[in-house]
């Protein structure tokens, strides 16, 4: 089997907490601090080289666009509470793609699109070769964008490589990569964190195909490893696990000055509706020892907009925004839990 063409993941700084925290909540925090909130809107722009003033090796095909808006509308085909939106401003995008050649495929894993990339100009996708019939590449990538890591770096998978093969293969083309960059890909296993009581999928789209004589263990995977093709069972339940489909059942009214109970459990979401009478400055607060991250929106015309976000994961502080809210708008609070001491344990209330 010849060595495909593979996935160059983004090396990123690694997550740092705090030495104090560490044990249930530390995992829980490294868990879902990549996640979207559910109910987000994720637009997505591509370059265009000299009509945008992007690098013309930048542009994409007709073709690859046309394969990368299937693959984001096979992943919202699953039920889930994500939007994808195509936008022609690429300040309003967060997913920004390009097409250049020989710079491999890759994406930014989840929040870090918004995070680490915070300049319009710049991608946080790229395909390095034509993908005019490879939708699974699509699906990988946009993979990593809802905050999918690399399955066959999975520590539950128990593979142990043959190091040195693994490495030559990947030094070949047409690949050519450095140890550096086979080990970030491959080599390295992912922390248990990361992937929090889920099992090695061989199936999975975020899976790279693997021919003979690079697996040395378990012995199954010696004759290589071909994922199925397509988004697997397991991929599905993932992307439903941390986006579940909203109903209009699933928002809660907030009353001004009063307390709502945030009976949630850890990666779990709960979404506020508010309507002030007065405009004015408005305290949107979280009360307990918890970890949440709470974003706002205004809805205008059917449309969400982003007005405030804070992340107060690995701190010793709540989550909280103050912000002028206007009356006769409406307002989305979307907030998602992280870690709790105990169920019930935290609330939220905006005075």
């Amino acid at each position: 089997m010849e060595t495909p063409r593979y996935c160059t993941l983004v090396t990123v700084p690694p997550p740092l907490l705090p030495l104090d925290i560490s044990g249930v909540r530390a995992r829980l925090i490294v868990l879902s601090r990549k996640k979207w909130v559910n109910g987000t809107k994720l637009k997505y722009y591509f370059f265009n080289g000299p009509a945008d003033g992007s690098p013309t090796t930048w542009k994409g095909g007709d073709a690859q666009q046309n394969v990368v808006r299937r693959a984001f509308e096979i992943w919202k085909s699953q039920g889930i509470g994500l939007e994808f939106e195509e936008t022609t401003d690429r300040n309003e995008a967060e997913i920004r793609i390009g097409f250049l050649r020989g710079d491999g495929s890759w994406s930014y894993v989840g929040r870090d699109v918004i995070d680490l990339v915070p300049s319009p100009n710049e991608r946080t996708m790229n395909f390095g070769w034509d993908i005019s019939n490879e939708l699974d590449t699509a699906l990988h990538e946009i993979g990593h964008t809802l905050g999918a890591p690399h399955e066959h770096q999975n520590p539950f998978a128990g593979i142990v490589w043959d190091e040195e093969a693994v490495y030559a293969a990947l030094a070949a083309p047409p690949n050519n990569w450095s140890r550096e960059t086979t080990y970030h890909n491959i080599i390295r296993k992912l922390l248990v964190a990361e992937v929090e009581g889920s099992t090695h999928d061989p199936n999975s789209v975020m899976h790279y195909p693997f021919g003979p004589g690079l697996i040395i263990e378990p012995i199954v995977y010696r004759d290589g490893i071909r994922p199925a093709g397509g988004l697997s069972a397991k991929d599905k339940e993932f992307v439903k696990t941390f986006y579940p489909p909203l109903t209009q059942n699933d928002y809660i009214e907030l009353k001004l000055a009063k307390s709502e109970v945030l009976n949630i459990g850890a990666g779990e979401q709960r979404n506020f509706v508010f309507k002030p009478t007065i405009s004015r400055r408005y305290k949107i607060e979280t009360f307990g020892t918890m970890d949440t991250v709470m974003v706002l929106f205004e809805k205008s015309n059917g449309e969400e907009l982003y007005l405030a976000g804070d992340d107060d994961s690995g701190t010793n502080f709540n989550s909280r925004l103050h912000t002028r809210l206007l009356k006769g708008r409406e307002y989305i609070i979307r907030l998602r839990l992280y870690y709790a001491e105990s169920a019930g344990s935290g609330s939220l209330m905006i005075y």
